[in-house]
């Protein structure tokens, strides 16, 4: 059985793994199998080792989470199943794209605001680092809340993931 899912936790991303004595074709055919036949109605896309599992366009909000799964082969013969939760890519790309800018612009104003100390100067650039952290904390939270609003619609990937693999479980 899988281990128990951080279906919602302090990380960005929540995720799990699991390890399947099955070889990782199988397990990548079994689980898509068992996604695609569930009566869960959501939507599978499956690639070579990978598999994304969103809710359909009809229930999807800015919030709503996806799966994706990484079926890969491991060290020792058996097969590791990665799940990772997070936003659709649209969503995801926005939360990218704000820590690299505050991230960015925090660290350069924070460079910037010690050598203004340094020479004696205004360290206005200071005032920059300290607007640019607190929207960070601004960013974190945001996902958080995405995180708990998504929350019943995170349990439902999981629970159809959970039965996929239990046939995983059960054939190999």
């Amino acid at each position: 059985m899988p281990h128990p899912a951080p279906l919602s936790s302090f990380r960005v991303r929540p995720r799990f793994e699991q390890f399947v004595t099955a070889p990782p074709e199988a397990v990548h055919a079994t689980l898509v199998e068992g996604l695609t036949a569930s009566d869960a109605g959501l939507v599978v896309k499956p690639f070579p080792g990978f598999i994304g599992i969103h809710l359909p366009d009809t229930e999807r909000r800015d919030w709503s989470p996806r799966l994706f799964l990484s079926v890969d082969a491991a060290a020792d013969g058996r097969t590791r199943i990665e799940g990772i939760y997070g936003p659709e890519i649209e969503i995801w790309s926005v939360f990218l794209y704000g820590y690299l800018i505050t991230g960015l612009l925090g660290t350069f104003s924070g460079i910037y605001g010690a050598v203004q100390v340094l020479l004696d100067d205004t360290p206005w650039a200071l005032y920059v680092t300290g607007t640019m952290a607190i929207l960070a904390g601004v960013l974190y939270l945001a996902a958080q809340l995405g995180q708990k609003l998504g929350a019943w619609q995170t349990i439902r990937l999981h629970q159809a993931y959970t039965a996929a693999a239990a046939k995983v479980t059960s054939a190999g």
